[in-house]
């Protein structure tokens, strides 16, 4: 075993488009990284799959904990998960199958809490106390760092912005409701919309060829990317007003749209946001590439200190 991964904890963090693993140091360093898409199939498939990714980190190194952020909802209680984009996994054992990997302390959040705690501790919000982090790519999800501290909830799922309902009356969303933020501002839910209105309908594209196209100036391509960053918007300030934020952190593959969702973003919280308390509400891109895998790690070492 390597000097450098003795004093390490174990941080995980699935999606429903990827799954990472990392061996993490107190100070937040890396010792070694990996990744794989998340894979379709039952919860056995799904679960070996993450098993093998667990394995090439390890290698012959001893983690002092396990820190997990797994898409939502689940029940940190008990330690279930039920992604909402993971179909295989319903009220899945995550955490003690983990154990059953790994025989030391782990600890469940959901994604969006690990991505906040992961940027409060050495990304884009390490220098404020409170923050919202939003995660925006196969879903949206978030979490909440609060005077330093994560805002959980009884169940785990505080802060669960993809679901927040911003109308009443729109489109079904996969949660079962109606017009939450996720179903205007998701890479997938954004495509989708897009093509129903004509924008590349012959093709297989995601969210990064509909920011492209954006960028470039297609008409169907900015009016799908304005009434996202309306959505998250309305989304954010709901959150602000309630919880007295400055600062909202925000990652995931569609963030890399840059200024085709910033921008509108910006135009769109400086609308809503009216109130004299969060008329300065300042909105930033994430700075780290893997705040999900230090948040989940963070929370790891936080469980044995």
């Amino acid at each position: 075993m390597s000097d450098d991964t003795v004093s390490t904890v174990l941080g995980i963090d699935i999606g429903g488009t990827k799954m990472a693993a990392a061996l993490v140091s107190a100070d937040g360093t890396i010792v070694i990284e990996d990744r794989i898409a998340t894979p379709a199939g039952d919860a056995d498939q799904v679960f070996a799959a993450l098993g093998e990714l667990v394995g090439r980190v390890l290698g012959d190194a001893s983690p002092l904990a396990v820190g997990i952020g797994s898409a939502g909802p689940l029940d940190a209680t008990h330690g279930l998960v039920s992604p909402v984009n993971i179909t295989g996994w319903r009220n899945f054992p995550l955490v003690d199958r983990v154990r059953a990997l790994v025989d030391v302390p782990v600890t469940l959040g959901v994604d969006g809490h690990c991505f906040a705690l992961g940027e409060f501790w050495t990304g884009a919000g390490r220098d404020v106390q409170t923050l919202l982090g939003i995660v925006v790519s196969t879903g949206v999800g978030g979490g909440l760092v609060v005077d330093g501290r994560p805002l959980l909830g009884q169940s785990g799922n505080a802060a669960h912005i993809g679901h927040v309902v911003v109308d009443q009356n729109g489109e079904s969303c996969a949660c079962g409701s109606y017009g939450c933020v996720e179903t205007y501002a998701s890479g997938p839910r954004m495509v989708a919309r897009a093509q129903r209105r004509g924008w590349r309908t012959d093709e297989v594209v995601d969210a990064a060829v509909l920011a492209a196209d954006a960028a470039a100036g297609d008409e169907i391509a900015l009016a799908i990317f304005d009434d996202g960053a309306q959505a998250l918007a309305a989304g954010i300030v709901a959150t602000a007003v309630t919880v007295d934020l400055t600062t909202v952190v925000i990652g995931g593959g569609v963030s890399k749209a840059g200024p085709v969702l910033f921008d509108p973003l910006e135009a769109w919280v400086k609308r809503l946001a009216q109130l004299p308390f969060v008329a300065d509400l300042s909105v930033v891109p994430a700075q780290l590439a893997n705040a999900g895998l230090l948040g989940a790690a963070h929370q790891a070492w936080s469980s044995i200190r």
